[in-house]
């Protein structure tokens, strides 16, 4: 797996995208002689002019607004004003954070007892004999007692297999819901306030906390859970569903806007589209996960796109 924190040092260490970035902030708010200067250095090397055409694209793109608009928000109301006009500059940042990825929030790692980086999985059994695999930047905990057993996935995903033989149900709670288990596997996601239960083997008890409604789901279905209440339950497509727990990622006529998402939860950067047309093309494949730089590869490929590649960023163009 690549190191994450080794990557965006790569990335400061191109010289040519590092010195782009530099005059895109400085260009901001520049001197007639900052204006000059930055000619001299575009003309001083084709490479220079690459490289600049490639971060203005990163730069001017609407991911990099929709995180800089997010970190913007997070801020205390009295600082909005006064930073409102570095907007991109905390795009810089943010870009920065989603390359180096990891976890920043350290209440989270206060709760969690297992933690996985983005592109990594991790197998755990559990004292009563559960076992469980953790997906790609998931966190994870477990209290077992006489009187209860009980896991929390505070956030990204998870598969249990729980024996049969349980002295106690294993209650896991997933954001919304609380999901109460025995002899059965399953798997629970929980992003942005939203849990989905998948059941591949046996049946689950399913509780929503806040409205206190029930539902009890049985193999093969799977179901999503909002604050305010249950999704309707679906059939599951285990091939594509649960295509992670066996290490791949399955698509079948899925559009290739879902297929990036997708592939992005498992690379340690950044990947950026500049081909608007790609994004509902339909993709019917079958990937390794642990190779996403791969996937992107081989998208490109398909659909004759041109990619660019840096340490921790690739573009679709």
């Amino acid at each position: 797996m690549t190191d994450p924190h080794h990557s965006a040092q790569d990335v400061l260490q191109d010289s040519a995208m590092n010195q782009a970035l530099g005059w895109l902030i400085t260009l901001e708010c520049a001197s007639d002689d900052q204006k000059a200067a930055f000619d001299d250095w575009l003309n001083a090397d084709p490479a220079h002019a690459q490289a600049f055409a490639k971060a203005s694209a990163v730069w001017n793109g609407q991911s990099v607004l929709a995180a800089a608009k997010s970190l913007q928000a997070r801020r205390q109301p009295g600082l909005l004003h006064r930073m409102s006009r570095h907007w991109k500059h905390m795009a810089a940042a943010a870009v920065l954070l989603l390359t180096v990825g990891g976890y920043s929030n350290v209440p989270l790692r206060l709760q969690a007892d297992h933690l996985t980086v983005v592109g990594e999985r991790q197998r755990l059994e559990l004292e009563d004999g559960s076992k469980v695999l953790l997906n790609t930047n998931s966190a994870f905990s477990s209290d077992m007692t006489r009187v209860r057993s009980s896991a929390r996935l505070l956030q990204g995903e998870a598969f249990f297999e729980i024996p049969a033989n349980l002295a106690l149900p294993l209650v896991v709670d997933a954001g919304p819901v609380s999901v109460s288990v025995r002899d059965t596997a399953f798997a629970v996601s929980y992003f942005n306030g939203e849990a989905h239960v998948r059941v591949q083997r046996g049946d689950v008890n399913l509780r929503v906390n806040r409205a206190g409604t029930q539902m009890r789901l049985s193999a093969g279905n799977s179901v999503s859970i909002g604050p305010n209440g249950f999704g309707k339950p679906v059939k599951l497509n285990p091939q594509t569903d649960l295509a992670w727990v066996q290490g791949r990622l399955v698509f079948e006529n899925c559009p290739m806007g879902k297929v990036l998402d997708e592939v992005r939860r498992y690379y340690p950067g950044w990947i950026v589209n500049n081909n608007d047309k790609l994004v509902n093309v339909s993709v019917t494949g079958n990937y390794r996960l642990d190779q996403p730089l791969d996937i992107v590869r081989s998208l490109a490929h398909i659909t004759s796109s041109s990619l660019s590649e840096y340490p921790a960023l690739v573009i679709l163009n």
